[in-house]
C-alpha cells in the first residue's frame, strides 16, 4: 500500500523508450550521465519560455544528437536560426564533440503531461484558485482527445497553514495496464508562501506491443519443437477371392 512506481519507467522496453540512447562502460558511464544532466539543465535554463516537454540525447563515436520536443519551435529557433546556432555552439563546448540539434514540434500541448503540469504551476504562481485551475485543465485536455486525465497538486494550497493534497480526474487512467499509453509530468510552483508540487497523468489509449521473436540459434533461446511429419495413410485392403464351393463326391454304382 502506498508504494508508487513511475509510469514511464514502469513501461520502459514495452511501450515506452528511453530519453537517452547510448552505451558506455563502467568508467565512462558516470561522466556521460553527468554530461546529460548538464545538457538538459542548460537547455531548460536558456529556453524557459519555450514550453519544452522532453529532451532526447543520442550519442555516437564523435557526435551528440539532441532532440528538443517543444510546443513553441519559433522561440527555440530564433530569428533566422540564430538561437539554435548559439545553443549548438554552447553544447559543443560543454561536450567537446560535434553537436546536432533537432527540433520537434508538439502540435497538441493539451495532451502533453509535462506541459500540462507546467501550465498549472504557472497559474498557481499567479495566485489563481487551484480548484478552478484543475477543473479547467482537465476539461481542456479531454476536449483535445484524451481518454483520461488526472492532475494533482500538493502543498500549502491557498496559503493554508497545513499542507494537503487535492486532485481532479476525468475519464480513466489505468496505471496497472502495461500496454496503456500514459504520459506523466511534474512541475513545481514557487509561490510566496512555499512550493506546490504538480503532477499530471494523461491516458491516450492502448498500444499493442510487437510480438517478440526469438532466433533459433540465439544463445539461451529456446529452439522451437520440430513438427512431426504426418502419419502415412493406412494401406488399402487387398481383395480376397471367394472360396469355391466343395464339389459333391462321385456316386459309385453297385
Amino acid at each position: 500500500m502506498g508504494q508508487k512506481v513511475h509510469p514511464i519507467g514502469f513501461r520502459l522496453g514495452f511501450v515506452k523508450t528511453w530519453n537517452a540512447k547510448w552505451y558506455a562502460g563502467s568508467k565512462n558511464y558516470p561522466i556521460l550521465l553527468k554530461e546529460d544532466v548538464s545538457i538538459r539543465a542548460g537547455i531548460r535554463a536558456r529556453l524557459r519560455d519555450a514550453a519544452i516537454s522532453r529532451i532526447d540525447i543520442e550519442r555516437s563515436t564523435n557526435q551528440v544528437t539532441v532532440t528538443i520536443h517543444t510546443a513553441k519551435p519559433g522561440v527555440v529557433i530564433g530569428k533566422g536560426g540564430s538561437k539554435v546556432e548559439e545553443l549548438r555552439q554552447v553544447l559543443g563546448k560543454t561536450t567537446g564533440k560535434a553537436v546536432k540539434v533537432n527540433i520537434f514540434e508538439i502540435r497538441y500541448p493539451e495532451l502533453d503531461a509535462v506541459l500540462i503540469a507546467e501550465n498549472v504551476a504557472q497559474q498557481l504562481e499567479r495566485r489563481v484558485s487551484f480548484r478552478k485551475v484543475l477543473k479547467q485543465t482537465v476539461l481542456r485536455s479531454m476536449k483535445s482527445g484524451a481518454k483520461g486525465v488526472r492532475v494533482a497538486v500538493a502543498g500549502r494550497l491557498g496559503g493554508a497553514e497545513m499542507s494537503r493534497r487535492e486532485w481532479e480526474r476525468e475519464g480513466r487512467v489505468p496505471l496497472h495496464t502495461l500496454r496503456a499509453d500514459i504520459e506523466f509530468g511534474r512541475a513545481i510552483a514557487k509561490t510566496t508562501y512555499g512550493t506546490i508540487g504538480v503532477k499530471a497523468w494523461v491516458y491516450k489509449g492502448d498500444i499493442e506491443p510487437a510480438p517478440r521473436q526469438v532466433a533459433q540459434n540465439a544463445p539461451g533461446g529456446i529452439a522451437p519443437r520440430p513438427i512431426a511429419p504426418p502419419a502415412p495413410p493406412p494401406p488399402a485392403p487387398v481383395p480376397v477371392a471367394p472360396l469355391a464351393a466343395p464339389s459333391a463326391p462321385p456316386v459309385v454304382g453297385a
